[in-house]
């Protein structure tokens, strides 16, 4: 059976000033924090229809490569490029949506002189987009200013699939549960109640 080769659709290519907590990228508008940060991980779901992405570089310039495919492109073969990742997530809707995340807040990054990027699904096709992230860090150690990182993010339609991601070890799992109960924590500042009326 011949296997039908993926068609590169659209393409942007762009810097992003990254805040301390990486990027949302995803297909609904973001405006806060995802319950979960992926630690361990490059990318993780942030919400039912985005994903967070952590980067090395913390508040510094990110390249950032979008593309668009029609079905599953072929994997990268430049060494240079980390393991891919590779997560599902529902679209609420067509267009790609970027945004930066710095303490308290959730910022759109999408250059104005950039045109959206939209997913167009074929008839019968359910809402999934699959997301493929490559990264590569001239200087892999964490830390503010320019690592010369830079990002490949390829997007297709494809039906939900187990995400790819690697192992992770203790450190991770603890620092993701002391984000979750921080987050936890933030919530209940926020949460009061409210005496009965009679």
């Amino acid at each position: 059976m011949k296997r039908e080769l993926s068609m590169l659709v659209h393409q942007a290519e762009f810097t992003i000033d990254l805040g301390e907590s990486g990027y949302l990228i995803g297909f609904t508008e973001h405006d806060d924090y995802p319950d979960e940060m992926p630690y361990g991980w490059h990318c993780g779901p942030a919400g039912p229809s985005s994903a967070i992405v952590l980067p090395t570089t913390d508040t510094g310039p990110l390249q950032l490569t979008l593309q668009i495919h029609d079905s599953p492109p072929a994997p990268e073969t430049d060494d240079a490029w980390e393991p891919a990742e590779e997560i599902s997530m529902p679209a609420e809707t067509d267009r790609v949506h970027l945004a930066t995340v710095d303490p308290g807040d959730v910022m759109d990054a999408w250059p104005l002189e950039e045109q959206p990027l939209r997913v167009h699904h074929a008839p019968g096709q359910d809402g999934w987009i699959r997301m493929r992230l490559y990264c590569q860090t001239d200087d892999p150690e964490p830390g503010i200013g320019d690592h010369g990182e830079r990002h490949l993010i390829q997007l297709w339609p494809a039906p939900a699939t187990p995400p790819v991601h690697p192992m992770i070890g203790e450190d991770d799992l603890q620092a993701r549960a002391q984000y979750a109960a921080d987050r936890s924590g933030l919530l209940a500042d926020y949460t009061f109640d409210l005496p009965a009326q009679d």
